[in-house]
């Protein structure tokens, strides 16, 4: 079973972002791994707010997950700014995680 990781906000209705990337990768047969960069209060008519998550949170999560499981791929969302952007970019460079995909 591959572990895909999954960067991205959270959709407080389901039908995007971690979600609907954690619900996908399990269809596959894969496992899910994740790291939140933002919270949403969203539903089917639209978002009505954007938390974002502190960027010290973001690295840890990251940090925490690829330090205990090998990560086979990779798989972005919501990078809700650029700090965000770099942030994961520069953990990406320090990684030797095979598939990136950026969504």
């Amino acid at each position: 079973m591959k572990k895909i990781l999954t960067v991205a906000g959270s959709d407080s209705c389901g039908g995007a972002g971690i979600q609907a990337d954690l619900k996908t990768i399990a269809l596959m047969g894969e496992y899910g791994l994740s790291v939140i960069t933002a919270l949403t209060a969203q539903n089917t008519q639209g978002v009505f707010g954007i938390h974002p998550v502190p960027l010290d949170f973001i690295a840890s999560q990251w940090d925490t997950v690829v330090a205990d499981l090998s990560v086979d791929a990779v798989k972005t969302g919501m990078l809700w700014d650029r700090d965000v952007i770099e942030l994961i970019a520069r953990r990406l460079k320090k990684s030797d995680i095979p598939i990136k995909v950026f969504d």
